[in-house]
């Protein structure tokens, strides 16, 4: 297994940003994982998802946008989050090819959201999937489907991570988003929030609920 930090040039904005690849002895695919809008590459959720996924067989491929880069905290602006999933996705596919396996994009909440839009706006078009970890489909307290229109352009498959607490995904409306896209499949997680965590009274570990995020996208990916 190899586990490193690595420099991304994105040359659109001449900036450069930090990404870790974590490799596999064996490698059926590649995975780029954008971060939140609240925690850079190297948080809890993001460092459990990679090993868990490393022992699946899947390398990862995490990075901080610019901002999480400059230690900021208010998101990029759309273009320039898009110019940095385009770079980090570009070094993915330099694995992809060196170990011959497909690579796929995703992102929690914030990435996935910017992932999903750079997909329906024609990019990452060597991608062979999308896995959003929990879709921000509005804004807490209110429902909407508006951020969720640009989905119907994506002509990729799509896997959702959805918790069935989780507060900027209302359960009604992220289903009816769901079921109306052809090649979307949800994944609902009982009792989980927008962090995937359960309350103590539900029975149902953190550990739980990731381990089954991680079995369903490998499944996705297979």
């Amino acid at each position: 297994m190899a586990k490193r930090k690595i420099k991304i040039k994105i040359p659109s904005l001449s900036e450069t940003v930090t990404g870790i690849i974590q490799i596999p002895k064996e490698v059926k695919a590649v995975l780029v994982i954008a971060h939140g809008a609240g925690a850079g590459m190297t948080h809890a959720f993001m460092e459990s998802l990679a090993e868990a996924f490393e022992q699946k067989k899947i390398a990862t491929l995490r990075f901080n946008f610019p901002y999480m880069e400059k230690g900021g905290r208010r998101p990029d602006r759309p273009a320039v989050a898009h110019a940095a999933i385009e770079a980090a996705f570009a070094r993915a596919q330099q694995y992809g090819e060196k170990y011959g396996v497909p690579v796929y994009v995703g992102g929690k909440s914030f990435g996935g959201r910017m992932t999903s839009q750079l997909l329906a706006n024609g990019g990452l078009k060597e991608s062979k999937g999308l896995i959003l970890f929990g879709f921000p489909l509005h804004a807490p307290g209110k429902q909407s489907t508006d951020r969720a229109v640009h989905l119907k352009d994506i002509r990729k498959r799509m896997l959702f991570h959805q918790g069935t607490r989780d507060t900027l995904a209302d359960n009604k409306l992220i289903l009816q988003v769901t079921s109306e896209l052809k090649s979307a499949k949800l994944h609902i997680l009982e009792g989980a929030d927008h962090s995937f965590k359960s309350l103590k009274s539900s029975g149902i570990s953190y550990e739980e609920t990731l381990s089954k995020i991680v079995q369903e996208s490998a499944k996705f990916i297979r």
